[in-house]
């Protein structure tokens, strides 16, 4: 990756959130030659809540998925398509500088109904046209894998350049490489926020505050508290309602075969393979299920048996952990929300299940507001 352009003024910004968003956002701004403040208590080594709750990136399953996309224009196929690409040149650079990321490639969506299956073919005839190498395997090219895949399954559309990346990999190779370069870390919530002089001042839970001309807010729901703290500033800012996504971490009886294709999307589940552990033998299985806050058994007792379509090796397989975490979606817009709620404020949040997709798209957003002193559209 080459060297990015420094910008012509160095500012100083305050990251709040250290989820895939805020760690994406504080990283390439100070690698980009701003001096950057990241404020979570998460990265301070703090402890994941009881009963499996998570944070969103550290409940994620890093899926990755851009050519797939249903549409191949606007502003949420742009986002994908660059995040794609800056994803590539992140691993790189930070395997190079000793923080490797495993990813591995492949995405295979299967149909399980003719409407699916036509849908799929329709999608595929629509990417073919854009160039992008997407393949719409029949009942003969799945033949091989039938046993292992669940049924029904009447076609599938492969795509080799979405794939799936360790989110937690991700999580603490942006972080060691953010301080690396000069990052300074704050593990205590922030309270409150407040304009002051030529920038913001943030109010800190355990005392104390910090001053810096800029603030990028990518902290979920406490993004929302922040800002309806500040309605008297002038401030605007959309809503977000919490969708609870539930996952497994199972051991498998045997590896999965040889030509198993990456991962597999069976009705909105994931099956992820995890290659490097024990010898083949993991798999996570998780979805985003259920709008609030609190899981529901029922909906963990269906993603663990594929509603009744798991094969044998999949029911069989031993649970070795299971965890929930929260994502945030817009109400009434478009996901992400990438806004500038008021003059050296940034909001970067609302990414629902593409928060680890479309954090370096984000980041790269983020940068080039602040590097054009605020003087771009709100949204991308």
């Amino acid at each position: 990756m080459s060297s990015p352009s420094s910008p012509t003024r160095s500012e100083t910004v305050i990251v709040v959130g250290a989820g895939i968003v805020g760690l994406a956002c504080a990283w390439w701004l100070q690698r980009r030659g701003h001096q950057v403040l990241l404020v979570d208590p998460a990265v301070g080594g703090a402890p994941e809540p009881e009963a499996g709750g998570r944070s969103g990136s550290r409940s994620a399953l890093g899926v990755l998925m851009a050519d797939l996309f249903h549409r191949d224009r606007g502003r949420a196929w742009e986002l994908r398509q660059r995040s794609l690409r800056l994803w590539h040149l992140w691993r790189t650079e930070l395997g190079r500088r000793g923080h490797d990321v495993p990813h591995r490639a492949g995405v295979l969506v299967l149909a399980a109904e003719p409407a699916e299956t036509e849908r799929l073919a329709r999608l595929a005839a629509a990417k073919r046209d854009l160039g992008l190498p997407l393949r719409l395997w029949d009942r003969q090219r799945l033949e091989p894998l039938l046993p292992s895949l669940p049924r029904p399954c009447l076609a599938g559309l492969h795509s080799p350049r979405d794939g799936q990346l360790d989110p937690g990999a991700a999580l603490a190779a942006l972080a060691a490489d953010g301080q690396a370069l000069g990052m300074a870390i704050r593990a205590q919530a922030a309270a409150a926020l407040e304009p002051h002089r030529t920038g913001w001042r943030v109010a800190l839970a355990g005392g104390g505050h910090e001053e810096a001309a800029w603030v990028v807010l990518a902290a979920g729901g406490a993004s929302v508290t922040l800002l309806e703290n500040l309605q008297g500033a002038g401030t605007t800012g959309g809503p977000l309602e919490p969708v609870l996504g539930q996952a497994l971490e199972l051991e498998l009886a045997a590896p999965l075969p040889a030509a198993w294709p990456g991962t597999v999307v069976w009705r909105g589940i994931n099956l992820v393979p995890r290659p490097d552990l024990e010898g083949g033998r993991r798999l996570w299985l998780g979805a985003t299920l259920e709008p609030g806050l609190g899981a529901d058994p029922a909906r963990l007792a269906d993603l663990r048996h594929l509603m009744g379509a798991a094969p044998d090796w999949l029911s069989g397989a031993r649970v070795l952990q299971r965890w929930q975490g929260l994502r945030f979606r817009p109400v009434g817009r478009p996901a992400p929300l990438l806004e500038q709620p008021a003059p050296g404020l940034l909001l970067a949040g609302g990414h629902y299940r593409n928060g680890v997709l479309l954090a370096p798209a984000s980041a790269a957003w983020v940068a080039d507001r602040i590097e054009a002193g605020g003087d771009l559209p709100s949204q991308p």
